[in-house]
C-alpha cells in the first residue's frame, strides 16, 4: 500500500499496460521469419508490428486527443503487413482496439469482420481477443490515472464537508450561546439584575464548548496517547507507544481515552514504575487498549482507582480487566466495540471491466481450443474441462486468492495433454497468470520459466516443428502476461480507491482534532474568562456599579471576540496575535486577583509565530486560573537570531499535590508548536511553582527545555 500512497501505481499500471502489449507484439516480431523471406521483407514486417504497436503505447503515455490521428497509421501498417507480408491477420486486434478505445465500434466490428475474411475462424478468435484486451488494459490504466488524480480533491471534499458539519453543531449551541452573552450583557449595563442571566448562559456555553471540544478528540487516541506519554516521562517512566487499531474511533474513543488517561493517572499514583507500554489493536469489531507496567503493585488492589472507567466500559458492552501477569508486571486491558465508520466501498467498476474481459479471453480461448480437438470421444472431455478450468479463473479472481488455486491449474493444464495433444498445451497460459498475480516475483519467476520449459518439451514431445515449439512457448508467457495485467491493474485501481477513502477519512480526523484544540485553547478561554468577567461584575454590582460596568462592557467585547474565535473553529483564519493575548491575559489574571509581572521584548514577529505563541499564553493563563491557588504571575517574551520565546510563571501550585493527568491542552499546544517548528516545555519546579516555555524558530535540540 505503501507505494500506492506515494503515488507510484498510475506509473506501474502504464508499465504493466506497456508489457502485455509488447509480449502481444512479440508474437508477431518473432513470426517474422517463418512468413515471409528475405532479410529486408523481415526487417520490412519488423517495422510495421512495431508501427502498429507504437499507437497504444502513445495511448496510454499521453491521454490527449492527438493519438487519434495515429489509428489510420496503425490500420495501414497492420493491412501492409497481412497482405504483402505475411504477417497473421490476428495482428489487426491492436487497430481494433484503438478504435474501441476511440469509440469507433462499428468500424472496430468491421476490422474484426476483415480478419474472418482474411485468416478465418481461428485468426478471427484471436483478432477479436487481442482488441478487447487492448481496450481493457488501457481503459483500466486510465481508472487508476483517474483515481490517483481523484484522491486530493476528494479529501479537500471531505475536509470542507467536515467544517460544514463542524460549523453547523457549533453554531446551533455555541453560536447562539455567544450571541446570548452579548445581548444579556448590554441589558445588564441598565439592569444589573440581567448579569445572573449572562452568567448562566455563559457556563452552559463553555460547558458546550468543552464537550463539544472533547467529542471532536474521540475519534482519535493520538491525543490522549501523547498526553499519557508526557505525564509519564515527566515522572520518570519510560513510555513506549504503540497503536495499530483503525480511526476515526467515535464513541469507543471516548471511553478508551478515559481507560487510558485513568490507567496512566494510577500508573503515576503509585509511582514505582520504570517503563509503562500502552499498547492498542484491532480484531474482531473491536478496538482493545492494553496499559503494561513494571510498578510493584498488589493483585488485591485490583480495580482501586480505576472503578469509574471499569463501569463505563463495562456500561457500553466492553470488557475491563486489571490484573498481574506471569512476568510481574501489572496490566489494565480495556475493549470497546469499535461501531460503524462510514468509508465508502472501493469502486467495483474496474473489477467489473476485469472480470468480463477475462471471462471473454476464457471463452475465446475454450473456442480456439475447441476447433482443434476432432469431434469425437475426446471432444465433451475437452469441453469440460475448459469450462471447469474457466471456473476456477474467474472464482479465485473474484475471491483474490489465486495461490491456493496454482496446483490445481497445474494439474488441469498438463494431466490433459496426451489425451488432447497440441490443444491443450496452450492453457498452461493460465497457470503461468495465476503463478504472477498469487505468488512473490522472486517466486514466480522461476516457476513461470519452468511452465514455459514444460509446455516446450511437450509440443517437443508431440513431434511439432520447431516454430511451433516457440510458438506455443511465447504464447503461455503471453496468455499468462494478459491475465497479470487485467487483475493487477484492476487491484491496483481498487488500491487506489481504498488509500483515497484512508486518506479523506484521515484528514476528516485530523480536521475534529483541529477544531477540539481551537475550542479547547481559542473558545475555552474567551468563555472561562467571559466567565470570570460576569462573576466579577455581579459581586461590584452593589459596591462599585461603575467598575461592574466596565466589566460588562468588557464582556460585550470579549463575546465579540469569542465569535471570531468560534468562526476559527469552524475553519476560519485566526486573529490571534501575542501582544493582544498578553494585553487580554494581564487584564484576566488582574481580575482574578493575581499579580502579573510582565516582561514583553519579543519585538516585531511573523503573523504565523505571534499567532501560535498568542495561543500558548491563552492556554498557560487558563491553567493558572483553572488549576492553581497562584498569587503571582510572571509572563515574559524575547527575541534573538530569529528564535522568539515564551515563558510563564506561576506560584500557585501544591509540592505535596499528588501528580495528575494533563488536560488535553498541552498536548494541543505540543501539536501547534511542532506544526510551526517550535517547542514546548511545561513542568513544576519542585518548590510550588510552575513555568511553562514556547519556543519557536530555528533553535538547537534542546534549547527551550527549560
Amino acid at each position: 500500500m505503501s507505494e500506492i500512497v506515494e503515488g507510484r501505481s498510475p506509473g506501474r499500471a502504464r508499465l504493466i499496460v506497456g508489457a502485455v502489449l509488447a509480449s502481444f507484439a512479440g508474437v508477431y516480431v518473432l513470426a517474422a521469419p517463418a512468413r515471409t523471406e528475405g532479410a529486408v521483407r523481415v526487417a520490412a514486417a519488423i517495422a510495421l508490428v512495431a508501427v502498429v504497436f507504437a499507437v497504444p503505447v502513445v495511448r496510454v503515455a499521453s491521454r490527449d486527443g492527438r493519438w487519434r490521428w495515429g489509428i489510420p497509421v496503425q490500420a495501414a501498417a497492420a493491412y501492409a503487413g497481412v497482405l504483402a507480408f505475411g504477417t497473421s491477420p490476428g495482428i489487426l486486434g491492436f487497430a481494433a482496439g484503438s478504435l474501441l478505445l476511440a469509440g469507433a465500434w462499428p468500424v472496430a466490428a468491421a476490422v474484426v469482420g476483415s480478419a474472418a475474411v482474411l485468416g478465418g475462424a481461428d485468426v478471427t478468435i484471436t483478432c477479436l481477443l487481442t482488441g478487447l484486451v487492448v481496450y481493457g488494459l488501457v481503459r483500466l490504466a486510465d481508472r487508476a490515472d483517474d483515481t490517483a488524480a481523484a484522491r486530493l480533491p476528494v479529501t479537500l471534499a471531505a475536509v470542507a464537508r467536515e467544517r460544514l458539519r463542524i460549523a453547523a453543531e457549533l453554531n446551533r449551541g455555541l453560536g447562539d450561546g455567544l450571541r446570548e452573552i452579548s445581548e444579556g450583557s448590554r441589558r445588564a449595563l441598565e439592569r444589573p439584575e440581567a448579569i445572573a442571566d449572562v452568567l448562566d448562559v455563559a457556563r452552559r456555553s463553555l460547558n458546550e464548548a468543552r464537550a463539544a471540544a472533547a467529542d471532536f478528540r474521540s475519534m482519535s487516541l493520538a491525543p490522549e496517547a501523547s498526553a499519557a506519554r508526557a505525564l509519564l516521562e515527566s515522572a520518570g517512566v519510560r513510555a513506549e507507544v504503540r497503536t495499530s487499531h483503525g480511526e476515526p474511533l467515535g464513541p469507543a474513543g471516548a471511553l478508551l481515552a478515559m481507560a487510558l488517561r485513568e490507567a496512566v493517572t494510577d500508573v503515576v499514583r503509585v509511582g514505582t514504575a520504570r517503563t509503562c507500554v500502552i499498547e492498542t489493536s484491532e480484531a474482531d469489531g473491536f478496538v482493545r487498549l492494553r496499559v503494561v507496567n513494571d510498578g510493584v503493585r498488589t493483585a488485591e488492589l485490583g480495580e482501586e482507582g480505576l472503578e469509574d472507567a471499569a463501569r463505563r466500559v463495562r456500561a457500553a458492552g466492553g470488557a475491563f480487566a486489571t490484573g498481574l501477569g506471569e512476568d510481574g508486571r501489572f496490566a489494565v486491558e480495556a475493549s470497546v466495540k469499535a461501531g460503524e465508520r462510514p468509508v465508502s466501498l472501493p469502486d467495483r467498476a474496474a473489477y467489473r471491466l476485469s472480470v468480463g474481459l477475462l471471462a471473454a479471453v476464457l471463452a475465446g480461448f475454450a473456442v480456439k481450443g475447441l476447433l482443434q480437438v476432432p469431434w469425437g470421444p475426446e471432444w465433451p472431455v475437452a469441453a469440460a474441462l475448459l469450462v471447469l478450468i474457466g471456473a476456477v479463473q474467474l472464482f479465485w479472481t473474484s475471491t483474490g486468492r489465486p495461490r491456493a488455486w496454482a496446483p490445481y491449474l497445474a494439474v488441469l493444464s498438463f494431466a490433459p495433454v496426451p489425451l488432447l495433444g497440441k490443444a491443450w498445451l496452450g492453457v498452461a497460459g493460465f497457470l503461468v497468470g495465476t503463478l504472477l498475480v498469487g505468488l512473490p516475483r522472486r517466486v514466480a519467476v522461476p516457476l513461470v520459466a519452468a511452465v514455459m520449459a514444460a509446455v516446450g518439451a511437450g509440443a517437443w514431445a508431440l513431434r511439432l516443428g520447431p516454430a511451433a515449439v516457440t510458438n506455443y512457448v511465447i504464447s503461455t508467457l503471453v496468455t499468462g502476461l494478459v491475465v497479470y495485467g487485467l487483475v493487477r491493474l484492476a487491484r491496483l485501481v481498487r488500491d487506489l480507491r481504498a488509500a483515497g477513502e484512508e486518506l479523506a477519512r484521515a484528514a476528516t480526523v485530523q480536521e475534529r482534532l483541529r477544531a477540539a484544540r481551537d475550542l479547547h485553547d481559542l473558545l475555552g478561554h474567551s468563555l472561562a474568562a467571559i466567565l470570570l468577567k460576569c462573576e466579577l461584575a455581579r459581586r461590584l454590582a452593589d459596591v462599585d456599579p461603575k467598575r461592574a460596568r466596565a466589566e460588562l462592557e468588557e464582556v460585550v467585547a470579549m463575546a465579540e471576540r469569542a465569535g471570531k474565535d468560534l468562526e476559527t473553529a469552524t475553519g476560519g483564519e485566526a486573529g490571534l496575535s501575542l501582544d493582544g493575548e498578553a494585553r487580554s491575559a494581564r487584564s484576566v489574571l488582574t481580575a482574578a486577583g493575581v499579580e502579573v509581572e510582565m516582561d514583553l521584548a519579543h519585538g516585531e514577529v511573523p503573523d504565523g509565530t505571534s499567532a501560535v505563541l498568542g495561543t500558548v499564553l491563552r492556554e498557560a493563563v487558563t491553567n493558572v486560573l483553572r488549576h492553581s491557588a497562584a498569587t503571582r504571575c510572571v509572563i515574559a517574551t524575547a527575541q534573538e537570531e530569529g528564535v522568539v520565546r515564551l515563558v510563564v510563571e506561576n506560584d500557585g501550585l501544591d509540592p505535596a499535590a499528588p501528580r495528575t493527568a494533563p488536560g488535553s491542552g498541552i498536548g494541543n499546544l505540543t501539536t501547534r508548536l511542532a506544526s510551526a517548528g517550535g517547542t514546548l516545555s511545561a513542568r513544576a519546579d519542585g518548590k510550588g511553582g510552575f513555568r511553562v516555555e514556547a519556543v519557536v524558530g530555528q533553535s538547537r535540540p534542546g534549547e527551550g527545555a527549560g
